[in-house]
């Protein structure tokens, strides 16, 4: 079934907020948790924290020069989809830094507990990075050569690519800071490699669905007209009563999945469901997975 143009229209629109919503909370953990402490877990704004501590130039100035620079990478490498969505995320969290610091200017971390700046350091940035991986984005910088890295190596992982990519900064920041900071910046990168990876894992996981029914069309139709998905059947005969039925295999989404659930309870069909968690579907439809 063709999508409308409204439709794609609002994909678009939903996709940039989705980006724009994530650039702004990857922005407060790297600006008021990861700058003032020091914490380099790789990237540019890792970078840019050791710029910022050796050199006149701010940080905003330094992400901004690195970005763009990164970003031509990507377009040739990853696409021009990639290149303009990854554009907009830089473009946008380099205003933000650049509107923190002229107005809410930090003279040192937020509060006396380092672990506890850790946490949001880490968590805020790494769940909107994986946001931004899902919808086929990222917020630039070094992101941008570990999916390269990713796509050119077969990595399986989106996390084990980060944090390749991003151990030689936090080997800088042994240099740079003293040990304590290379430590956290250490246990920050591995845990923000793993917390990627874990959200990423939830954020594709779809269900695969089995149906036993005695009547196909309209879970089928449903599939196919509302919820805009393929499915396979094939006649079946139950063991114990050997009467003939019809098995319906189908890939959704967990939305879908519920959606569909829903629609067999309304309707009252006479159905078996059986779902199973994925989260490695590839085919039409499933091309982010």
């Amino acid at each position: 079934m063709e999508i409308s143009t409204r439709e794609k229209t609002l994909q678009i629109v939903s996709r940039y907020v989705i980006i724009t919503l994530s650039i702004s909370i990857m922005t407060i953990g790297v600006y008021f948790f990861k700058f003032p402490n020091n914490f380099v877990f790789g990237g540019v704004t890792g970078g840019a924290a050791l710029v910022a501590k050796l050199t006149p130039l701010s940080a905003s100035a330094f992400s901004s020069g690195a970005n763009i620079l990164l970003l031509i990478l990507g377009w040739i490498f990853l696409g021009r989809d990639f290149a303009i969505s990854t554009g907009w995320a830089t473009v946008v969290m380099t205003a933000e830094l650049a509107l923190f610091e002229k107005y809410v200017p930090l003279s040192g971390p937020l509060s006396n507990q380092p672990m506890l700046d850790l946490v949001f350091a880490i968590a805020l940035p790494a769940i909107a990075s994986a946001l931004l991986f899902n919808v086929g984005a990222s917020s630039g910088g070094t992101d941008v050569v570990a999916l390269i890295l990713k796509k050119y190596t077969h990595m399986k992982n989106t996390g084990e690519a980060l944090f390749i990519t991003d151990l030689a900064m936090v080997l800088a920041a042994c240099f740079v800071f003293d040990l304590y900071t290379a430590l956290y910046s250490f246990v920050g990168l591995t845990v923000k490699s793993l917390v990627v990876d874990a959200v990423l894992e939830q954020m594709k996981m779809c269900k695969a669905i089995l149906i036993i029914c005695d009547d196909k069309d309209p879970i089928c139709d449903f599939v196919m007209r509302k919820l805009v998905r393929g499915a396979t059947y094939t006649p079946c005969y139950g063991a114990y009563t050997d009467r003939p039925h019809y098995m319906i295999y189908t890939t959704l989404t967990h939305r879908e999945a519920l959606q569909l659930q829903a629609f067999i309870h309304k309707e009252n069909l006479n159905a078996f469901i059986s779902m199973l968690s994925t989260t490695e579907v590839f085919g039409k439809g499933f091309n982010h997975a």
